[in-house]
């Protein structure tokens, strides 16, 4: 999917994301296959993974930052990213995690703004993230209680 933003960061690189933070980075399958997956890692609010590198170690933090939901081509439109990405804040939860924070690329703002997320304007993207790149954030409140937290 990204291949053609040139957003790919290589196989090694999405490997260690995955190992950096098992519990949650999740695989979605349906009808025998592979749908989708997501990579979430702890990092600091406004930071993000370095494309041009694997991780190198994990950080404590109360901010789970969702670096990577792809559902296959011929899946989309079938509700699976939701379905994903309400696993995911469930998880968040449950783990003490206060935000979830993204960097929406290629055009899926909207998507993610359909979900609570709203656009951070605390941090300072590199272009290695494609053009209209957007730090965004929601509070895993947000979705315990179905709306915005008070003084959101």
């Amino acid at each position: 999917m990204y291949a053609s933003a040139s957003l790919s960061e290589g196989v090694e690189a999405l490997r260690s994301r995955g190992r950096a933070s098992p519990a949650t980075c999740f695989v979605l399958e349906t009808g025998g296959r592979i749908a989708g997956y997501v990579l979430a890692l702890p990092y600091p609010r406004f930071r993000y993974p370095d494309l041009t590198r694997p991780e190198e170690g994990t950080f404590d933090s109360r901010n789970l930052h969702l670096h990577d939901l792809v559902i296959a081509d011929d899946l989309r439109g079938r509700g699976l990213g939701s379905q994903l990405l309400g696993h995911l804040t469930v998880t968040a939860g449950r783990a003490s995690y206060e935000r979830i924070s993204l960097v929406a690329v290629g055009g899926t703002e909207s998507f993610w703004a359909g979900h609570g997320y709203r656009p951070d304007r605390g941090a300072e993207l590199p272009g290695g993230y494609g053009d209209g790149a957007v730090y965004m954030s929601c509070p895993v409140q947000y979705h315990r209680h179905g709306g915005p937290e008070e003084g959101s």
